[in-house]
């Protein structure tokens, strides 16, 4: 089996290294002797055909490399809408999951948004910053605490869409917010920096099975693999959070 991975503009959407995510697809699958080829795109690049493509990643960045990057998306706007519907694995973080929506309202500018979700964004006062703890409720009880970092100035506002998590610590997408982003089908957009990946290894493997369960048509359990390490850090990041 193989999976082609995405990665849209890791030289200007990668802040608080959202490129480790990569590697942890990466190396997950590596480690089930599952093949994984990743692919970039970068400033002046075209976009490639995503018929091949299994997994999009797309980071977060500064209010300029956000502008360049929906400019020179929105050219591609049917095809990513298409891979999305079709069931098209995408984790879209911070920068990455606000040019989804409709807009982006700065102060003094308001970015036209890919409008593949029914969302948007306005710029607030002030910056939410800190540790975010999360409960999924897709992922297994055992396994459902999702744990970042966010530090964003844009307010966003979901509408009917499904979030992606309860905010049990942190503030995610607006002030006073219960919820961090937005699920929908195999598409994932959140403000969870970190990166995070390599802290939810059940979310990885929940966005691998997705993957592998569109292009191969079946279902595919993945082999155990032991996350010891990585679930004492999500464990320990979590208590600290919500014993305070």
């Amino acid at each position: 089996m193989k999976l082609n991975v995405l990665h849209l503009f890791p030289d200007l959407l990668d802040q608080y290294f959202d490129s480790g995510n990569i590697q942890c697809l990466k190396k997950r699958l590596e480690w089930r002797n599952i093949e994984c080829e990743v692919s970039c795109i970068r400033r002046g690049d075209p976009l490639i055909d995503l018929s091949d493509t299994d997994i999009i990643l797309m980071g977060g960045g500064a209010d300029k490399e956000q502008l360049y990057v929906c400019r020179h998306l929105l050219g591609y706007k049917n095809e990513l809408n298409e891979y999305i519907e079709s069931g098209g694995s995408l984790l879209a973080v911070c920068g990455g999951y606000q040019l989804l929506g409709k807009y982006y309202k700065l102060h003094d500018e308001t970015i036209n948004g890919l409008d593949i979700l029914d969302i948007y964004t306005e710029q607030g006062d002030g910056r939410l910053i800190g540790n975010v703890v999360l409960e999924c409720d897709f992922l297994d009880e055992d396994h459902n605490k999702v744990v970042g970092f966010e530090n964003h100035g844009g307010r966003t506002y979901i509408g009917d869409h499904t979030p992606f998590g309860k905010v049990l610590y942190g503030h995610g997408n607006a002030d006073n917010s219960q919820y961090d982003g937005v699920i929908y089908k195999n598409l994932i957009g959140t403000y969870l920096h970190g990166p995070l990946l390599p802290k939810n290894p059940a979310l990885c493997d929940f966005i691998l099975t997705n993957a592998l369960k569109r292009k191969y048509n079946k279902d595919i359990e993945l082999d155990p693999i032991d996350d010891e390490l990585e679930s004492t850090a999500n464990t320990y990041i979590t208590k600290r959070f919500l014993t305070r």
